[in-house]
């Protein structure tokens, strides 16, 4: 059976009376008159062969049928204003979604955003962080920065920046006596201590998510925590955390990460570009 012709119009103002519930606020809405509104409205009801609303003494109610229809038409015409928003300027603009380990969006990327919006005007960035557990597909992403060895199945990898750990607390911190904050990579101390060619002890204070988590307990007197020294360096100039040792261990680095299964489009190849260029 052939779908009824229905106009854009009608499906407009069914949309804005349905979010108001209001005729006369939904015309105003659409600059048209209420009695056009009206109009419209009754003949999508005639094409569509059920009734929209149900008309009160004052404004109108949605039925069973309208209450349907108004979630279907609100994301269309969201798509709809998006797709336009890319083409604001006279240009299109390419969207690209990254998903950021927080403590690196945070130090690191967010400060730099700025910069990037303004060499790459055609890029729609758009930055979501995370604790470094990513799924690139079924999270929407085209690109990823995470921490780790860079061996993790079914992607491409960039190496980004390296982040040696250092013992690191809030001033006047004495190692020995400082509970160890942990991460959840739970071998993280072990290494260091090793590396240090020193005799462990247990870490037994509390586990947390991210560097940036590791960082606030550490400044705020909770004990010493390995941070990635590159990244932490302006807060052991501000005087907000101190350097615990020199010594420091290798477990990983940051790494732009892109699934094998994905073609790098230009958008991406411009970020990974600048990215290198940058750090």
């Amino acid at each position: 059976m052939d779908r009824p012709q229905i106009p854009l119009n009608a499906l407009r103002a069914f949309e804005a009376s349905a979010r108001h519930l209001n005729f006369t606020r939904a015309a105003i809405e659409l600059c048209v008159s209420q009695a056009a509104l009206s109009h419209q409205i009754k003949g999508l009801e005639a094409r569509l062969g059920v009734t929209l609303f149900k008309r009160l003494p004052r404004g109108v109610m949605m039925t069973d049928e309208g209450a349907a229809l108004l979630p279907v038409l609100s994301e269309a015409f969201d798509g709809i204003g998006a797709a336009l928003d890319r083409f604001a300027g006279g240009r299109f603009r390419a969207v690209l979604n990254v998903g950021v380990v927080g403590t690196f969006a945070a130090i690191w990327l967010l400060p730099r955003m700025a910069a990037f919006a303004a060499a790459h005007p055609e890029i729609d960035l758009r930055v979501t962080a995370n604790n470094n557990r990513v799924d690139l597909a079924g999270e929407g992403l085209d690109l990823a920065i995470r921490f780790g060895d860079g061996n993790w199945p079914g992607v491409s990898v960039t190496p980004v920046m390296a982040a040696a750990l250092t013992p690191m607390a809030a001033p006047g911190a004495k190692f020995d006596d400082a509970p160890l904050l942990r991460s959840y990579r739970a071998d993280e101390w072990p290494r260091w201590f090793a590396k240090a060619g020193l005799s462990g002890r247990p870490a037994l204070g509390p586990v947390f998510d991210s560097s940036l988590a590791l960082a606030a307990a550490s400044s705020g007197g909770g004990g010493a925590a390995l941070l990635p020294a590159r990244l932490f360096a302006g807060d052991v100039t501000s005087g907000r955390l101190v350097r615990l040792s020199e010594v420091e261990v290798d477990v990983g680095g940051y790494w732009l990460v892109r699934a094998r299964s994905r073609a790098e489009r230009p958008a991406m190849m411009a970020f990974r570009l600048w990215l290198e260029a940058t750090v």
